[in-house]
């Protein structure tokens, strides 16, 4: 019987790039824990920043989101992975502007569900408010609708924070005209039924 002599075939490997688990989390790939990062990022994150919360050397990390903006940009997806203001964060691509304002124009056309009601109670008896702060108020990470309520012209930027530097908002004056009001001290007396803000200052910071 003749010895086979070819070369042993070697078993293919996936092409993953594993990072070590954070305390309590299951193995996650760098690039995919960067996703998950910049896909709930309201303003650019540093790479610094980034490197700090995937705990991956800051190198690796800026080799990674640059790697992500190239792919993306090939595969000519509606949205860009771009660098701005010292740092990255996803954005809608130029050529999609069109059918993003219809959508958000169509947008506000709809009814508010019952977070964004909410969310905007919260705001409207105790701004100027962080969303962290509003997020303690309700128990519930409220980012997403703040952007919403931001594009409907609602809630709008009222500066930033002294203590903390965290943004923060206030209601518009399409606010009280939608509700038919002359200004804010009009709105019932809902305010006492409200958690007390100040009481749960050192929690909120930490997601201002």
């Amino acid at each position: 019987m003749s010895e086979d002599t070819r070369a042993p075939v070697p078993n293919p490997q996936p092409e993953i790039d594993p990072r070590p688990a954070l305390d309590g989390e299951t193995e996650v790939p760098l690039r995919a824990a960067l996703e998950a990062v910049l896909l709930v990022a309201d303003e650019p994150v540093s790479e610094t920043l980034l490197a700090q919360l995937v705990e991956e050397p800051p190198g690796a990390v800026a080799a990674a989101v640059r790697e992500l903006a190239a792919e993306y940009a090939a595969q000519g997806r509606g949205f860009e992975l771009r660098q701005a203001a010292g740092g990255w964060r996803f954005y809608t691509a130029p050529r999609c502007a069109a059918v993003v304002e219809r959508y958000v124009r169509d947008g506000q056309q709809a009814r508010l569900t019952q977070a964004a009601l909410e969310t905007l109670a919260v705001v409207a008896y105790r701004q100027p408010v962080s969303r962290g702060r509003v997020s303690a108020v309700r128990g519930v990470n409220c980012d997403g609708v703040m952007r919403t309520l931001v594009a409907r012209g609602l809630v709008e930027e009222a500066g930033a924070d002294p203590a903390g530097g965290a943004t923060l908002y206030r209601t518009t004056s399409y606010f009280l005209e939608r509700l038919g009001l002359q200004s804010l001290e009009e709105l019932p007396p809902l305010a006492p039924y409200l958690p007390d803000v100040e009481s749960i200052a050192v929690e909120g910071s930490g997601t201002s």
